[in-house]
């Protein structure tokens, strides 16, 4: 499974390493990206997704219903 966060698509970015003599080495910067179980009441099912931390902040903020929504609307969530 790939490292995208489900619900706001953040993946990978690419940069650099720069060394002290600016010699420069190509590293990956990954998403801080975590699995978690979700309750949702209005279907009354579990759902197990992989969300970054600033997600889960969303989902906090809103509420679980509303993040899906918005994550349906903008074609991340097909589920």
């Amino acid at each position: 499974m790939s490292r995208v966060c489900e619900l706001t698509g953040k993946k990978a970015m690419v940069g650099n390493n720069v060394s002290h003599a600016l010699n420069r080495t190509k590293r990956k910067f990954n998403a801080n990206l975590l699995t978690k179980r979700f309750y949702i009441p209005e279907e009354d099912k579990w759902l197990k997704l992989k969300v970054s931390t600033s997600a889960l902040k969303n989902i906090n903020k809103k509420g679980i219903s509303a993040v899906l929504k918005e994550a349906r609307a903008k074609g991340f969530l097909t589920k």
